[in-house]
């Protein structure tokens, strides 16, 4: 237990900074509401990578503001417009504090001055920003009661809704909010030997990463990624390896270079390889393999989803990452290596990895004790079968009948000795040829279940 202040956090290690940095957390619950306010918002900023730490959410706004200071400045208003929301709905505060009620509308925020055609710092969209924002938690709440029945969780619907709603509102000819023209263009044949580079191939992995937040910077990306690094490195990992699966799914079905390099094939493959990789599944090596088909099965959806949606003029968004990731959740599979966690107990992938082996701990310690309560059980069973008294009362005598069944069952653990002449129920002092005492652990049980029921 590190030492705590009222208003200085003192810790003693630099792991307190990484994970979900719990012990942080645990400190901010003791300070004023701004300050709160302020943690929750940076985890809903890192939440759009499924990392809860406050340090990665605060190194992402970094990244943000190196790309477009106009776009950090809306995304930060949307997570807190959200977080705001859900705080006054009186949502779920475990939820809240993890930053589960902001990254929708950090992304609906960031987005929304993205695919904006009036260009930087147009004031007047904020005004569909705050209240885009405050929606958030009220379809995240709706769509909650739905998911929960397969106990899914809603990624990002709610921001994917919300920001459609908004583009097929305005349009590109709204005199106020006019949007970028989303219309998917035919590429002529490219040569594309002539094209890739191993220059533009390696920054193409990082503008992916970026991507998911709307940025083609490879810097951004890059610090994006160090974020990822900080909190865990499985996260980090599957998010390049994301990436690769969708610029490689992209060269392969011959995309225009720009989309490819640009990192339009990868973001979607990095949000799902990150979902399979380790957070909502326990991380195994079967894991991997089956991260790295749904980031490539991803890519393919982002292909098809973004010549569909370019029919309404819409963009593809995180559609396809929703919509495959959920498709691989709901897989069935009797293989223990892939093992889906309850939302409950999802958190970084390592956490996870202990969270697992600590079960399967407590099922081994459960599989033990219940097998000394059995053993434990049959000697009482035998001493109540030797006292019973030998009447020739008929109660008695199916009393110590059923219990004789109940002890055959567990014969597997008991010991044949030599046949003895004992006396039954009804007088007889024969025993049946075959037949003998048994013991269990140096205890004798008497024959006395033999008798003529007529």
């Amino acid at each position: 237990q590190h030492p705590y202040r009222s208003t200085l956090y003192t810790g003693a290690s630099l792991w307190d900074f990484t994970g979900d940095m719990r012990p942080w957390g645990e400190w901010v619950k003791r300070q004023i509401l701004a300050i709160q306010l302020i943690d929750y918002i940076l985890r809903g900023v890192a939440q759009v990578m499924f990392v809860n730490n406050s340090l990665s959410g605060l190194l992402i706004v970094g990244g943000l503001f190196l790309q477009n200071p106009w776009w950090a400045l809306n995304g930060l208003l949307g997570t807190a417009i959200s977080t705001v929301s859900a705080i006054a709905l009186r949502q779920n505060r475990d939820a809240v504090s993890a930053g589960l009620h902001g990254y929708n509308g950090s992304l609906v925020g960031i987005l929304m001055a993205v695919f904006s055609a009036k260009g930087d710092w147009y004031p007047w969209l904020f005004i569909p920003n705050v209240l885009l924002s405050m929606l958030c938690p009220v379809v995240s709440s709706a769509l909650s009661a739905i998911t929960s029945k397969w106990d899914v969780p809603i990624f990002t619907l709610p921001f994917n809704i919300l920001i459609c709603l908004h583009i097929s509102a305005t349009g590109a000819a709204h005199p106020f909010f006019p949007q970028v023209c989303c219309q998917f263009q035919e590429i002529p044949i490219i040569n594309f030997s002539s094209i890739i580079t191993f220059t533009t191939v390696f920054l193409s992995v990082p503008v992916g990463v970026g991507q998911v937040f709307g940025c083609d910077n490879p810097w951004t990306g890059g610090v994006i990624l160090l974020a990822l690094l900080l909190c865990s490195p499985t996260i980090c990992f599957h998010a390049i390896l994301g990436s690769i699966a969708g610029l490689c799914t992209g060269l392969a079905l011959a995309a225009p270079p720009a989309d490819v390099y640009s990192g339009l094939w990868g973001y979607n493959s990095v949000l799902s390889c990150i979902a399979i990789g380790g957070v909502f599944y326990a991380l195994t090596w079967q894991t991997h393999i089956l991260a790295l088909t749904c980031a490539f099965f991803c890519a393919y959806v982002s292909s098809a989803t973004s010549k569909l949606m370019s029919v309404l003029s819409l963009p593809a968004c995180t559609w396809p990452f929703c919509l495959s990731t959920l498709i691989f959740l709901l897989l069935s599979s009797e293989n223990p290596a892939l093992c889906r966690l309850p939302l409950a107990a999802v958190s970084y992938p390592e956490e996870n990895r202990r969270y697992l082996r600590q079960l399967k701990a407590w099922g081994r310690g459960r599989a033990q004790s219940s097998i000394q309560e059995a053993t434990e059980g049959m000697k009482v069973e035998i001493y109540i079968y030797r006292s019973i008294s030998v009447s020739r009362s008929p109660s008695a005598c199916l009393l110590v009948y059923l219990m004789r069944r109940c002890i055959r069952l567990k014969s597997s653990q008991w010991e044949t000795q030599e046949p003895v002449t004992l006396p039954d129920m009804c007088g007889s002092s024969s025993t049946p040829e075959g037949e003998g005492a048994r013991r269990v652990k140096g205890t004798e049980l008497r024959k006395c279940d033999y008798f003529d029921w007529s």
